[in-house]
C-alpha cells in the first residue's frame, strides 16, 4: 500500500486541469440485445467527433476498436470483479490491467480507471473491496509507471448523501463515512476526482412536490439562495451538495467528475426527446463554456452523459432504457451538438 503522506498533493483543478473546456464523454452501456457493433459503434462516435468515452466493463470486443482512435476511455472494474483484485496482491492487479485493458488498448488512451460502480449503500456487499481493489490498482499502475496519467476513483450514486437540501447543508450517510473518508483520502493524496452519478430526472419524478421541471431542465424559474450563493437548476445544486459534503469531512479540495447524467426520452413523466435534448444540451453547452457551479464558478464540471444507445435489457422501470442519444441505426433521436 501507498504511503499516502509521502508528499504533498497540489490537485488536479488548482493547477489548471480544467481551466479550459472540460471533455464532454458519453456511456457506453451495453445492456442491449440490439446494438451497432463495436466497430460500428466506434464509427458513430468518431463521426461526431466525441473524444470521450465511459464504458462500464472492459470487455475486449468493445474495446479494440477503441485502439488507435485517440478516443480518451473511462473503464470500469465490474462490481463482481472487486472480491478478487482486492484479495490478490498488486503483482495480480497488473495482470488483470495488462490482460483486460492494455492488451486491447494502449495506455495512453486511459483516462480514468472507475473501480465499483455504485457501491456503497446500493450494493453493500462489495463495499469492503472497494478500497483495497483501488489500493491494489495503484500500485500496479505504479509500478508500471502510470499512477499520474491514469487516475483511479470509485463511481457514486446520488443516495450516500443522507442531505442534500440545500447544498450547504448536505452530508454523507454516517453508515459509509469509514469507507468513504478512506475513499476520500486515496483521491486527495493522488490528485484524483470524487466521481458522482447525477440525475435530476430522478429527484424531479420522485419528488414532483419539491422539484420543479424547470429546475430540472435548467430552465428559468424560482432561484434557490442558500447562504451567499445562487441556484437556479438542481444539477449545481446536486454537484455543490457533494462538494460541501466533502469539506464538511475536512477534503473539500476535491474534483468532482460527473461519470453519468441524462435524461430519458420515453418511457416516464415528463421523458421526451424535446426534454432530453433541454436537458443535455445544457450540460454539453456548460462543458464547452467551462462553467462552474455557484460553489466552484471558475471550475468547469466534466461529464459523461448517459447513455449512446437505449439498452432494452435494462431492468428497473421502463424509461431506464430509453437514455440513449443515438438509435441503434446511428442517427441521432435527438439534435443534440457536442461541439
Amino acid at each position: 500500500m501507498y504511503n499516502s503522506l509521502q508528499h504533498e498533493i497540489k490537485f488536479a483543478y488548482s493547477r489548471g486541469f480544467f481551466a479550459v473546456a472540460v471533455p464532454i464523454g458519453i456511456c457506453y452501456g451495453r445492456v442491449a440485445n440490439n446494438l451497432p457493433t463495436p466497430s460500428d459503434a466506434v464509427n458513430l462516435i468518431k463521426t461526431n467527433g466525441i473524444s470521450s468515452i465511459r464504458l462500464f466493463n472492459p470487455d475486449p470486443e468493445s474495446l479494440r476498436p477503441f485502439s488507435g482512435t485517440g478516443i480518451q476511455l473511462t473503464i470500469g472494474v465490474p462490481n463482481e470483479e472487486l472480491p478478487s483484485i482486492a484479495t490478490s496482491t498488486a503483482t495480480a492487479a497488473n495482470d488483470w490491467l495488462q490482460s483486460n485493458i492494455f492488451a486491447h488498448v494502449p495506455a495512453d488512451q486511459i483516462r480514468y480507471i472507475v473501480v465499483g460502480n455504485e457501491v456503497f449503500l446500493k450494493d453493500p456487499f462489495y463495499t469492503p473491496h472497494v478500497i483495497p481493489a483501488i489500493f491494489n490498482i495503484y500500485e500496479a499502475l505504479t509500478s508500471i509507471g502510470l499512477s499520474e496519467k491514469i487516475k483511479i476513483s470509485s463511481a457514486q450514486a446520488a443516495s450516500i448523501l443522507s442531505n442534500s437540501y440545500p447544498p450547504s447543508s448536505s452530508y454523507f450517510d454516517p453508515n459509509i463515512l469509514p469507507d468513504l473518508t478512506r475513499l476520500l483520502q486515496f483521491l486527495r493524496d493522488t490528485s484524483s476526482p470524487l466521481m458522482v452519478n447525477v440525475y435530476p430526472y430522478f429527484s424531479y419524478i420522485n419528488n414532483p412536490q419539491f422539484v420543479s421541471l424547470d429546475s430540472a431542465l435548467f430552465r428559468s424559474g424560482s432561484s434557490l439562495h442558500d447562504q451567499d450563493l445562487v441556484y437556479d437548476n438542481l444539477f449545481d445544486q446536486t454537484v455543490d451538495a457533494f462538494i460541501y459534503a466533502m469539506e464538511r469531512e475536512g477534503y473539500g479540495e476535491i474534483p468532482v467528475v460527473v461519470t453519468e447524467t441524462g435524461w430519458p426520452t420515453a418511457g416516464g413523466e415528463a421523458a421526451s426527446g424535446e426534454n432530453a435534448l433541454a436537458y443535455n444540451g445544457n450540460v454539453v453547452k456548460r462543458g464547452l463554456n467551462n462553467v462552474g457551479t455557484p460553489k466552484r464558478p471558475e471550475i468547469g464540471v466534466e461529464v459523461f452523459l448517459f447513455d449512446l444507445f437505449d439498452e432494452n435489457e435494462k431492468d428497473g422501470n421502463e424509461f431506464e432504457k430509453h437514455f440513449g442519444i443515438f438509435g441503434t441505426n446511428g442517427v441521432k433521436a435527438y439534435d443534440l451538438n457536442f461541439h
